[in-house]
């Protein structure tokens, strides 16, 4: 969306907003600087970076108020489950909220004037239409470019491919237990140090809430990253899930995926109003604001 804004093809928006749980890969943070270097800045798009914390040291914060993570647990009595998943709203779309307030001129607590808004465009394609809704404040209207343009998730590979932007990354942070199997071999077999980082925090998250522990609270379960609940070093990463297949047929039928995506399959993502588990394709993390 803000390429296709930059170039004119869509109207040209005010700000972009990156909401940056601060734990993003490196590949992420890497391309958000030439999306700001060499598409926002020369059409004159600030790209506005805003944060809630960094999810990563506020999860292992006995002192910190954490908004927990979707952690798969393994129950005293053997029993899976898993913990409520509240890290999107409070990292990503409480930040952009906030920071759309401000551009406003109304920052919280002051009430906003009935009839100003901003028109907010999500990143939500043809694919997936289903999860194009109204925003749930009356400050920010929602609205679904590429919806408007009828273009899938392939339209968006192909446009992406012929500027140059073929290995635009899928945003989420590092450590997602939403992650499929192919997105956990990608980390160990290409980043060596990220994979060091998600294996230490599989380790210090085994014991629970890191708050709750300080308290006191008996422990309930053991939690984990990787959905088979056990060690993520030891986890079965290097199984290809039916639904990697599936992602990887789709993209043979579409045509239009890069060769590399076409070998590894669709990576998992989160966007702050699209996050969603294994095998379903996301577009970025961006809110654009006019």
């Amino acid at each position: 969306m803000l390429a296709l804004s930059a170039q004119g093809i869509l109207p040209k928006v005010d700000y972009a907003i990156f909401a940056d749980t601060g734990w993003e890969p490196r590949a992420v943070y890497s391309h958000l600087d030439r999306l700001e270097r060499e598409i926002a800045r020369p059409a004159g798009i600030p790209v506005l970076r805003v944060s809630s914390g960094n999810i990563r040291k506020d999860a292992l914060d006995p002192d910190h108020r954490f908004a927990s993570m979707p952690l798969y647990v393994l129950n005293k009595d053997g029993k899976p489950g898993m913990t409520r998943r509240q890290c999107t709203g409070e990292y990503k779309i409480k930040p952009i909220k906030r920071k759309v307030r401000e551009l406003l001129g109304y920052p919280y607590p002051l009430r906003i004037p009935k009839g100003l808004f901003v028109e907010q465009w999500v990143g939500i394609s043809t694919d997936e239409f289903h999860r194009a809704k109204d925003s749930d404040v009356k400050y920010m209207r929602n609205r679904h470019p590429l919806i408007d343009l009828n273009w899938s998730r392939a339209d968006c590979v192909r446009y992406l491919t012929s500027i140059g932007l073929e290995d635009t990354p899928k945003s989420s942070c590092l450590g997602c237990p939403f992650h499929g199997n192919q997105q956990w071999r990608n980390i160990r077999d290409t980043s060596p140090e990220e994979w060091a980082d998600v294996v230490a925090f599989d380790v210090a998250i085994r014991q629970g809430n890191a708050r709750a522990n300080a308290a006191g609270n008996p422990l309930l379960g053991q939690a984990f990253l990787h959905r088979s609940r056990v060690p993520l070093d030891q986890a079965p990463i290097d199984h290809v899930t039916a639904a990697e297949w599936a992602a990887r047929q789709q993209e043979l039928d579409d045509r239009a995926a890069t060769v590399e995506e076409l070998e590894n399959g669709v990576a998992d993502g989160c966007s702050p109003w699209a996050c969603r588990g294994e095998g379903e394709p996301v577009q970025g993390d961006f809110g654009l604001a006019s």
